[in-house]
């Protein structure tokens, strides 16, 4: 009997160790589809006083207020795309936590492997090139050397 309180206890605290969302009563929308795409999209914004936690899961103020004007946005009729567009023209691409594909985006994601497979084939053609140095000796340098390899014998 103990145990099973134990383990009762135990399950109830786990599960109460959900996430605790941040979204207020009064905020939430009586069309549960509007609110479904609401909170999928508060989901995919930042809030830029946290900067590391989504507005949905935010108490900050600004983020209260991304998430009503998420809301407005969908009551107006607007689309998700159009919500994310009127967001980012405020805020800048920086309020999505996955930011959009873009020339900028690719620059800097791409850069790194660029850089990386340019060092690789720097470092290729400089083992070549040496090794091809040291197979050119003329006539003249191979005596040199072997003259000097001789005089360190004897």
């Amino acid at each position: 009997m103990r145990n099973l309180a134990l383990i009762t206890a135990i399950l109830l605290s786990v599960i109460a160790a959900g996430p605790a969302f941040a979204v207020q009563p009064d905020e939430v929308l009586a069309d549960p589809v509007l609110e479904s795409r609401a909170r999928t999209l508060s989901a995919e914004l930042r809030c830029m006083v946290c900067q590391n936690q989504s507005i949905d899961d935010s108490d900050a103020d600004l983020a209260k207020d991304l998430r009503v004007l998420v809301r407005e946005r969908l009551i107006a009729g607007d689309t998700d795309e159009q919500v994310l567009d009127f967001i980012v023209s405020r805020y800048g691409e920086f309020v999505l936590l996955k930011p959009r594909l873009s020339a900028r985006n690719a620059l800097l994601w791409g850069a790194p492997v660029v850089l990386l497979i340019g060092g690789a084939l720097l470092a290729v053609f400089t083992v070549r090139a040496r090794r091809r140095g040291a197979e050119r000796l003329s006539d003249e340098e191979q005596a040199r050397i072997a003259k000097i390899l001789d005089g360190e014998r004897g």
